[in-house]
């Protein structure tokens, strides 16, 4: 196999360009191999290499990476963790072992500590921290983390409104967003610290948030005002510059969602979004993308990685 992802990228730029192309494994058959080498041998002393090992890849990160309620879930029901994630896709397009311990609610402090997991207020159990899932061996690793640490999608489930002479709420939440945004900037800088510790010769691919709603929104069809559509997704691009930022300080990849999503934001048509409103038309939960999303990011991250 071709080794798509070793060693530290010498920059973090951003690469949006979407390639397909899929990668096959090769296969082994056990039982035939001591005659090949003998045959070999006597042929000339030719060695036959063995097949290469699938690369180890671990996915990080909270529900916007795990793809809560898309089929179909796999791992602690809690993390809301689906077969068809972006890592999922993205492990297949490598050829990777993946090891994905993303799940729904996670913070940066889920990174080095436990996470308690619910599932409609219902207690689900407590899930390792996720950092505990490198080794040194590691050679890849993805991280999408930050929307629960600013707690972007209550902000946006509280801003929702059918009347349109309400007063905007961006003026409840505007310091607050901001003030989260400066703290998490730290956060996220000790976690890289973290994965590189663990995983020294890991490749670290971190992503920003998508396109959630397209400038001035489409109330009513997503019940958000204009200018509350403005707030929230411009606290998203917020947070994407400390994210793109600090991973670049830390010698990772940025990889940028918003730009290849232009279009495909939950106002939407159902056939072209690729995350979902305050109402599904897919399933996906709220305000979260869905399995084309998903997807998407995947074939955007493949671009990155050459696959």
């Amino acid at each position: 196999m071709k080794r798509l992802f070793n060693g530290r990228p010498s920059t973090g730029r951003v690469v949006t360009r979407v390639a397909a192309r899929r990668r096959g494994r090769g296969r082994v058959v056990r039982g035939a191999v001591g005659a090949i080498v003998l045959a070999g041998a006597a042929l000339g002393g030719t060695a036959v290499p063995a097949a290469a090992a699938a690369q180890e890849y671990v996915a990080l990160g909270d529900s916007m990476a795990s793809g809560p309620l898309i089929p179909d879930i796999t791992g602690p029901i809690g993390c809301g963790r689906s077969t068809h994630n972006y890592a999922h896709e993205l492990a297949s397009r490598l050829g990777a072992a993946l090891r994905d311990v993303t799940c729904s609610g996670a913070k940066t402090t889920h990174m080095t500590q436990s996470q308690s997991t619910s599932v409609g207020g219902v207690d689900t159990g407590t899930v390792p921290p996720q950092l505990d899932a490198l080794t040194a061996s590691t050679a890849l690793v993805t991280l999408t983390i930050g929307g629960n640490d600013v707690g972007l999608v209550g902000i946006a489930q509280d801003c929702a409104t059918l009347d349109p002479t309400a007063t905007p709420c961006k003026g409840e939440f505007e310091e607050q967003v901001a003030q989260r945004t400066r703290d998490f900037g730290p956060k996220l800088s000790a976690v890289l610290d973290g994965i590189r510790a663990r995983s020294p010769k890991a490749r670290i691919v971190v992503t920003g948030y998508g396109l959630y709603i397209k400038q001035n929104g489409c109330w009513p069809v997503q019940p958000v005002l204009p200018t509350d559509a403005n707030f929230l997704q411009g606290s998203v691009n917020a947070m994407n510059d400390v994210i793109r930022q600090q991973t670049t300080a830390h010698g990772g990849t940025y990889v940028d969602l918003v730009t290849p999503s232009a279009g495909h934001d939950a106002c939407q048509s159902s056939s072209r979004r690729w995350v979902e409103g305050y109402v599904p038309v897919h399933a996906a939960a709220p305000l979260h993308p869905n399995a084309q999303g998903e997807a998407a990011y995947a074939a955007v991250l493949g671009g990155v990685l050459g696959a």
